[in-house]
């Protein structure tokens, strides 16, 4: 996933090119031709669920494009201390001041400090930092604890938190946003699920430890699996959270290493297939309710990882028209970008 940019005079190693993390990418590796066929799941009866789009650029708000999908869910990812530095909490302004001026109910989930991504912070600190956002945003009323949470330590780039220590994270969010919708969990699946459902299992019996709130909404990044045009791990990984699931961060890679290369535009026609698939996937799984794509803006050729509907110079790609005759049918004709 693309990171907002630190200021040059604080730059870090880039955490944009690791996007996905790096510890999954041998689980995104897929054998030539092995997208070539698929089981498209059957729709559910009782299937319904709301489409978003995540991003952290509020540029996307100014697209026609983007205007003609008539979404109001929106996704943005904040340092869990973005109020404490004035480059991350100006970057939050923008977006939730744009997504509010055109309706859009804000989901934001936390993660690590753009500034120390390797050091977690303590649960004091991390309750005292949210508190703030909260306070600074009154209208924002969903939230994350932790983007990503089960990712791991990634060396020289990020930290991540255990599934105790996420716990606490989830249980100090929910005491300082009194009446919000706190959604709990917020994990990758991964071409083995097995490490994530021991997560999942983790966080839970510290959750019952705690005597705190059981969430009764999850968040899930099922990349792994829809990427594969598969829909198993979507099913197991949903069974073990339980309640309502959403997809909070989820899409069809264009670009993402040398797993899924670009190669004269065969990552656009990869992508759009998998989005189709997506949605197909949504349908067919009734503990889904929402899913937020991801993302809005593309990345170029030198691009680690790249999940955009639009390319770099902000024009639709094949993607894009996937999701708008989804949402809006024959009305989206719309000429695509080449890259």
């Amino acid at each position: 996933m693309t990171r907002p940019r630190l200021p040059r005079s604080r730059l870090l190693r880039p955490l944009a090119a690791l996007a996905v993390p790096l510890a999954l990418a041998a689980g995104l590796l897929i054998a030539p031709g092995a997208l070539g066929k698929a089981q498209v799941p059957r729709a559910h009866a009782a299937a319904s669920y709301l489409t978003g789009i995540g991003d952290e650029t509020d540029e996307m708000f100014g697209n026609p494009l983007w205007a003609q999908l008539h979404t109001k869910i929106v996704r943005y990812i904040a340092p869990y201390d973005a109020v404490t530095h004035s480059y991350s909490l100006d970057k939050a302004i923008l977006f939730i001041r744009e997504a509010e001026a055109h309706h859009q109910q804000v989901l934001v989930a936390f993660y690590h400090s753009e500034y120390t991504p390797l050091r977690l912070p303590s649960v004091a600190q991390y309750q005292k930092d949210v508190q703030k956002f909260v306070k600074r945003f009154p209208h924002v009323r969903q939230y994350q604890a932790w983007d990503e949470a089960n990712r791991g330590y990634i060396p020289h780039a990020l930290a991540s938190p255990s599934a105790v220590a996420n716990a606490k994270y989830y249980q100090a969010l929910i005491r300082v946003c009194k009446g919000c919708t706190v959604i709990g969990l917020d994990v990758l699946d991964a071409q083995s699920i097995g490490p994530t459902l021991e997560y999942i299992s983790e966080f839970k019996r510290e959750i019952g430890r705690l005597r705190t709130v059981m969430p009764k909404i999850w968040g899930l990044h099922n990349y792994s699996d829809i990427n594969r045009l598969e829909s198993w791990r979507t099913r197991e990984l949903s069974r073990a959270l339980g309640g309502q699931v959403w997809l909070t961060e989820t899409g069809g890679l264009v670009q993402f290493g040398g797993a899924f290369p670009n190669n004269r535009g065969s990552g656009l026609t990869r992508a759009a297939k998998v989005l189709k698939y997506m949605f197909a996937v949504a349908a067919s799984q009734s503990r889904i309710k929402r899913l937020y794509i991801y993302d809005w803006t593309g990345g170029t050729a030198s691009t680690r990882f790249d999940a955009g509907l639009m390319n770099a110079h902000d024009q639709p790609r094949a993607g894009y028209v996937v999701v708008c005759k989804q949402l809006h049918g024959a009305r989206c004709n719309v000429r695509t970008a080449k890259n």
